[in-house]
C-alpha cells in the first residue's frame, strides 16, 4: 500500500497574496487542485493525506473537494513548523501503508513517471529524495564572503516527492521529536537516524511556486503541456 502526504498548510508569505497560495488559479484550476489530481489519477497511490491550516478545512472541502470530486482524501491539520505538519498527517496514513511519499502541494507539475520511479526505488533502498542536479556553481557564504565552493558535479537541487518505508519514516520522526531536532526537509530526519537516503532524477518542470515570479513560469508549463 501507498500513500501520499500532500503539505498544504503554509502561509505562503512570500506569494503577497490574500489567500493561501494553494489556492491560487493557474489556468482556471487552483494549484492545490492539480496537486491532488496527479496523485489521484496515479495508479500506484492508495492512499491520500492532505495537511491544510484548521481555519482553512471548510473552505478546502467546499472549494477542492467536493468541486472537483476527489473522493477518500483525509485531512490532517497543520502545525507550527512544517516538520509538525507532516507529522500530523503521518498519523492519519493507514497502518497498512507500506511507502509514504511526502510532496509539496505548491508543486503540481511533478508527473507520474517520477512518482512510479521513485516508489519503485524505496521499495528496495527504503528512503529516496527526487531532485535535479545543480545547473549553477554554488557557493557556501559566511558574513558574505564566500567560504567554498563545492564541485557542482555533487550537488542536487532537492524536490519531492521525497519517499519512505512507512517503519523509517515513522522512527525518524519519533527520534526527532524525542532529541528535538528540526531538519528542513524529512530526508533530514531520517538521515539523522543513519538510514541511507538514494537520489532519483526528477524534472526541471517540478518546481515549487513560492513567489510571484513562480505564476508566469507555471502558466508556461501548463501551456505547454495542453
Amino acid at each position: 500500500m501507498n500513500s501520499v502526504i500532500i503539505v498544504a498548510a503554509g502561509s505562503g508569505k512570500r506569494m503577497n497574496t490574500d489567500i493561501n497560495k494553494q489556492f491560487i488559479k493557474l489556468n482556471g484550476k487552483e494549484m492545490i487542485a492539480r496537486t491532488i489530481e496527479v496523485f489521484i489519477n496515479n495508479k500506484n497511490i492508495d492512499e491520500i493525506v492532505v495537511c491544510i491550516r484548521e481555519e482553512e478545512k471548510d473552505f478546502f472541502i467546499k472549494n477542492i473537494v467536493d468541486k472537483y470530486n476527489f473522493n477518500n482524501i483525509k485531512i490532517a491539520y497543520g502545525g507550527k513548523e512544517r516538520q509538525d505538519s507532516i507529522y500530523n498527517g503521518l498519523k492519519e496514513v493507514s497502518t497498512s501503508c507500506n511507502i509514504v511519499l511526502i510532496h509539496d502541494g505548491a508543486r503540481p507539475f511533478v508527473d507520474s513517471q517520477t512518482i512510479d520511479k521513485s516508489i519503485q526505488v524505496a521499495r528496495e533502498k527504503k528512503a529516496v529524495v527526487v531532485g535535479v542536479p545543480a545547473k549553477d556553481t554554488i557557493k557556501v557564504v559566511e558574513d558574505g564572503v564566500i567560504k567554498e565552493t563545492p564541485k557542482r558535479s555533487k550537488l542536487w537541487l532537492a524536490q519531492t516527492p521525497q519517499v519512505f518505508d512507512y517503519n523509517i519514516i515513522m522512527r525518524a520522526y519519533q527520534e526527532a521529536y524525542k532529541n528535538n531536532y528540526y531538519g528542513t526537509d524529512d530526508s533530514m530526519l531520517v538521515e539523522y537516524i543513519g538510514q541511507s537516503v538514494s537520489m532519483v532524477m526528477g524534472s526541471y518542470e517540478n518546481i515549487k511556486i513560492t513567489c510571484p515570479e513562480d505564476l508566469d513560469f507555471a502558466k508556461e508549463i501548463i501551456n505547454k503541456r495542453a
